[in-house]
């Protein structure tokens, strides 16, 4: 009976090492994680690669329900209410499936992200957002299967698809004027300089409402005569105005304040800029 038991030990053993086997998966996982703008954007998904074989119109049909991956559901997640392609799209995760064609393809946002495979029946109630995107041709090969967020900018991005020869991307919007707007109301019931300074710079970078900028990037520069930075952003929004009297001043001031601080970056930029206006 002893051996019995000794020899049922040792098989439980072996089970027990075996169900602990690691070993690469041939299509092994990924997560992208991008802020755009103020948004969080978030994709997890597998891998697969081409390992010799014929990707697009065959190994991935053309003009049928494709998962988009490998293994489980592709899943993108938004932190925010967004806009795809079009069509306006709750904060949420959601499935990522395609329909790719020789020229273009059919890329859906779908609201059952749990799962493996495609659906049986792509209905409409479960589709959150639908778009069509151009099939772009790329003379060099891409062996792994890539979702990519590029062309990113402060009110959207590009999601991208990349495999074999093939890229497709569909734009998306992201809602960061509502949000910075009110972030800057929030914090203005006791706003710091830096906080002057940051929304001046948003304002300046996005060319909206130049005088309001003007008015915070004056008060930030008022709450500290060390900040070159917020000297510089000054001359920059002056320019911008046409008050090329005063950005010379600012400018000048900056690149004083820069060179007292040591900071060779700023001193350059703000030489730069003199001469552009004819100051130097």
């Amino acid at each position: 009976m002893k051996k019995f038991t000794i020899l049922i030990c040792a098989v439980l053993l072996s089970f027990s090492a075996y169900s602990q086997l690691e070993v690469p998966q041939p299509s092994p996982d990924s997560k992208l994680k991008q802020t755009v703008g103020l948004t969080e954007v978030t994709v997890k998904y597998s891998r697969p690669s081409m390992r010799g074989r014929t990707i697009m119109g065959d190994l991935v049909p053309f003009d049928k329900i494709w998962r988009t991956g490998a293994n489980a559901r592709t899943a993108i997640s938004f932190s925010d209410d967004i806009v795809f392609g079009g069509t306006e799209v709750k904060a949420g995760t959601y499935a990522i499936f395609t329909k790719p064609g020789a020229s273009s393809w059919e890329v859906y946002l779908h609201d059952i992200e749990n799962g493996f495979g495609t659906p049986q029946e792509m209905e409409e109630s479960k589709v959150a957002a639908k778009a069509t995107a151009e099939a772009h041709s790329m003379e060099m090969p891409v062996e792994t299967f890539t979702i990519n967020i590029d062309r990113l900018h402060n009110n959207g991005a590009t999601l991208g698809f990349i495999w074999e020869n093939t890229y497709v991307g569909v734009p998306f919007e992201v809602p960061t004027k509502a949000k910075a707007d009110k972030s800057i109301e929030a914090v203005f019931g006791g706003p710091t300089g830096n906080d002057y300074f940051a929304a001046a710079n948003y304002y300046y970078s996005e060319k909206r409402d130049l005088e309001k900028a003007k008015k915070w990037i004056d008060k930030a520069v008022a709450s500290n005569d060390k900040a070159f930075w917020m000297m510089r952003q000054q001359s920059l929004i002056y320019a911008e105005l046409g008050d090329k009297a005063e950005a010379i001043k600012a400018a000048k001031k900056s690149l004083e304040v820069a060179q007292a601080a040591g900071n060779a970056d700023y001193v350059k930029m703000n030489k730069d800029s003199l001469k552009e206006w004819g100051a130097l």
